[in-house]
C-alpha cells in the first residue's frame, strides 16, 4: 500500500484519498444537513434573507421609480426611493420591539388591533377615505395615506392565532372552528370589498382558509370552502367591467395590448428582455412610462429586466427561505399560539408573494398586489416587517435556541474576561 503526501505535511494512502474524494458531494450534504438541524438556523435564515430582501427593495425602489419621481416631483430622482427609506427606518425599530415582545403582551393587544382595523376599514367610507386607482381603500391621516387592509391582515392573523389556541380543545367540532372566526373574518373582507379592492379581499381569503388548515380542518370541508370562495371571487369579478377585463385580457394580453393587455404585456417584455444576467441596476426600458406602477405592483418586472433570471430566482430563494425558516419555527413550537401566528404569517407572504409574481407573468390577472418587502409602499411594509420581527422573535426563545444563545454569550463573556486579564495592566510585552 502505497503512501501519499498531502497538504499541511501530512501524509495518507491512496485509498484514503480517493476515498474523500468520492465523499465529497454525501460530506457536503452532511455539512448540509448538519447546519439545518442546528437550534439557531431559523433565526438566522429568517434575519439574513429578510435583510436581504429589504436591501434588493430599496435598491430596486429607487431604480424603477427614478423616472416616475423626476418626472412627477420637478426633478428629484430620489423622492419615492427617499421616502421608502423613511418607513424603512420607522420599521425596523418596530420590528425590534416585536421581536421582544411577551407572548401575553401580544394576545391582549390582538382584540384592540382588530378592533381598530375595523374601526379604520369603515372609515374609508367615509370623508376620510382617499380613492387611488379606483378602490377607495385609503385613509388620509394628516400628510399621509394608509391602507388600513395592510393592518388588518396582521392583526387578523394574531387574532385568529389567539381565538383558535384558546378554543384548542373544542376544535373537533365545525361550530368551533367556524365561530367566531367566520364571522369576523367575513366582516372585514366585507369592508374591503366595499372599497372595491378584490385583491386584498383575496389574500385575506387565503390566510383564513390557510389558518383553518394548520388548525386541522376536515378536507371536505376546507374543499368546499375554498370551492365557495373561488365562485364569490368570479363572480365579484365579472361583476366589474375593469376587473372583467383584466381577467380575460392576462390570458394572453398582446391580443389587446393597447388596453386591458397594457401592464401584463409590458411585464412580460420586460421580464423576457432582462435574460439571464440583466441589463444591470437601472438600465429598464420598461420603467420609461410604458409600465404602470413599476415601483410598486410591477416591480418584480424591472427586477427581472435589470437583474435577469438570476436576479428574480434569487428574490424567489429568499422568499422560500422565509417561508421554510417559519413554519420550521410553526411546527417546532410548543405554544400554540406561537405555532398558529407563525404559520399565518408565513401564509400571507407567501400568498402576497405568489399574487404578485404570477400577476407579473401573466399566469394570474392583474389584481394590485405588492411584492413584500421589495415594493413601494410604507403601509405594507411596516405591518410585514413587524410580523417577521414576532416570527425572528419566536425563533430566539424557542428553548434549544435561546440555550444556544445563553451559551454563545456565556462564552463572549469568558473570552472577554480572559482577554482583559491576560496582560495586567502597567506590563508590557
Amino acid at each position: 500500500m502505497s503512501i501519499t503526501a498531502q497538504p499541511g505535511g501530512r501524509t495518507g494512502t491512496r485509498d484514503e484519498v480517493r476515498g474523500s474524494s468520492s465523499q465529497g458531494f454525501a460530506g457536503w450534504l452532511e455539512t448540509v444537513r448538519r447546519y439545518r438541524d442546528r437550534p439557531l438556523t431559523p433565526y438566522y435564515l429568517l434575519l439574513g434573507a429578510t435583510g436581504l430582501l429589504l436591501a434588493i427593495g430599496l435598491i430596486m425602489v429607487l431604480s424603477a421609480s427614478s423616472v416616475y419621481s423626476y418626472k412627477t416631483q420637478h426633478g428629484n430622482s430620489y423622492y419615492w426611493a427617499t421616502k421608502q427609506l423613511m418607513w424603512v427606518l420607522i420599521a425596523l425599530p418596530c420590528a425590534w420591539v416585536a421581536t421582544r415582545l411577551p407572548l401575553r403582551t401580544l394576545r391582549v393587544a390582538a382584540w384592540p388591533m382588530l378592533a381598530v382595523a375595523v374601526v379604520m376599514l369603515a372609515l374609508t367610507q367615509t370623508g376620510l377615505g382617499v380613492e387611488v386607482n379606483g378602490n377607495k381603500n385609503w385613509l388620509g391621516v394628516g400628510p399621509f395615506q394608509v391602507q388600513p387592509s395592510e393592518v388588518a391582515k396582521f392583526a387578523m392573523i394574531l387574532w385568529c392565532a389567539d381565538v383558535y389556541a384558546r378554543k384548542d380543545r373544542l376544535l373537533d367540532t365545525w361550530r368551533h372552528l367556524a365561530v367566531p372566526v367566520l364571522p369576523v373574518a367575513g366582516l372585514i373582507v366585507g369592508l374591503v370589498l366595499v372599497g372595491g379592492d378584490l385583491g386584498t379581499a383575496l389574500v385575506m381569503f387565503a390566510i383564513v382558509l390557510g389558518m383553518l388548515w394548520v388548525v386541522g380542518v376536515p378536507a371536505r370541508i376546507f374543499v368546499a370552502a375554498v370551492s365557495v370562495v373561488s365562485v364569490g371571487a368570479l363572480y365579484l369579478a365579472a361583476s366589474s367591467p375593469e376587473r372583467l377585463n383584466r381577467i380575460t385580457g392576462f390570458v394572453n394580453p398582446f391580443n389587446d395590448l393597447q388596453n386591458s393587455g397594457w401592464q401584463a404585456g409590458h411585464g412580460i417584455l420586460g421580464m423576457a428582455s432582462g435574460g439571464i444576467f440583466g441589463k444591470g441596476i437601472g438600465a429598464s426600458q420598461q420603467k420609461w412610462g410604458n409600465l404602470p406602477e413599476a415601483h410598486t405592483d410591477f416591480i418584480f418586472a424591472v427586477l427581472g429586466e435589470e437583474l435577469g433570471l438570476v436576479g428574480t430566482l434569487l428574490v424567489l430563494a429568499l422568499f422560500l427561505t422565509i417561508a421554510y425558516a417559519g413554519l420550521r419555527v410553526a411546527v417546532q413550537a410548543q405554544n400554540l399560539f406561537v405555532r398558529y401566528t407563525s404559520a399565518g404569517i408565513v401564509i400571507w407572504l407567501t400568498a402576497h408573494m405568489v399574487i404578485n409574481i404570477g400577476m407579473v407573468l401573466a399566469l394570474l390577472p392583474v389584481i394590485g398586489i405588492p411584492l413584500p418587502l421589495v415594493s413601494y409602499g410604507g403601509s405594507s411594509l411596516v405591518p410585514e416587517l413587524v410580523a417577521l420581527g414576532l416570527v425572528i422573535g419566536f425563533a430566539r426563545s424557542e428553548p434549544n435556541a435561546a440555550g444556544e444563545l445563553r451559551r454563545r454569550r456565556g462564552e463572549r463573556r469568558n473570552r472577554r474576561a480572559v482577554n482583559a486579564g491576560a496582560v495586567p495592566r502597567g506590563r508590557t510585552s
